[in-house]
């Protein structure tokens, strides 16, 4: 026998944000959010400040399984090189699916262009955090400018996830060697 677990409205409005904000933009009404969510617009504002802090919390709350999906385990001992193709690796995986609309942290900070909204101050930790992990992987592996590395990796990252996104571009057989180009010029091997 399974039992179903029920969610709270908070983990419904969050769940509904998450979905409809990445299927549909951040100009998702509230109207819709709620209905999506089960959830009247006066519990929405018992839960949330605005719409805006909504989007925010349904962001944060999803980092570290963005995160997960996307970086190698902590512990993982392959060398810095194969790491760091190891992100471009499930960018190219992630991007043939049907659900596939790009980054969803880019999508919000590019939708928004307020960099102090709060959903694109969530959004620009996450990519800080995904350049910074390319930082420290490239400094690991004696890079020629690892600062440089990192920007290069940030900038192919951010523009494959958009053009398969939006369905521009097939990434297959196109990041990975991209990325070793870089990597090689480098000196990362």
């Amino acid at each position: 026998m399974t039992t179903e677990v029920k969610l709270s409205p908070r983990e419904r409005l969050l769940e509904a944000a998450a979905t409809l904000t990445y299927r549909d933009g951040v100009g998702i009404g509230v109207e819709a959010l709620c209905k999506a969510a089960g959830v009247s617009k006066r519990s929405m504002y018992q839960l949330f400040e605005s719409k805006d802090e909504l989007l925010a919390a349904s962001l944060k709350e999803r980092s570290s399984a963005y995160a997960a999906s996307l970086l190698p385990a902590a512990d993982d001992n392959r060398s810095p090189r194969e790491r760091i193709l190891h992100v471009f690796e499930q960018v190219e995986s992630q991007s043939g699916t049907p659900e596939f609309h790009g980054c969803r942290y880019l999508a919000v900070q590019v939708e928004l262009k307020d960099q102090s909204h709060p959903a694109s101050r969530v959004a620009h930790q996450v990519k800080t955090n995904l350049t910074a992990f390319f930082r420290a992987e490239a400094e690991q592996d004696g890079a020629s400018d690892p600062d440089l590395l990192a920007r290069q990796l940030s900038l192919v990252f951010d523009g494959a996830s958009a053009r398969a996104g939006i369905q521009a571009d097939n990434l297959t057989g196109l990041v990975a060697p991209t990325v070793t180009t870089l990597l090689d010029a480098a000196g990362v091997r």
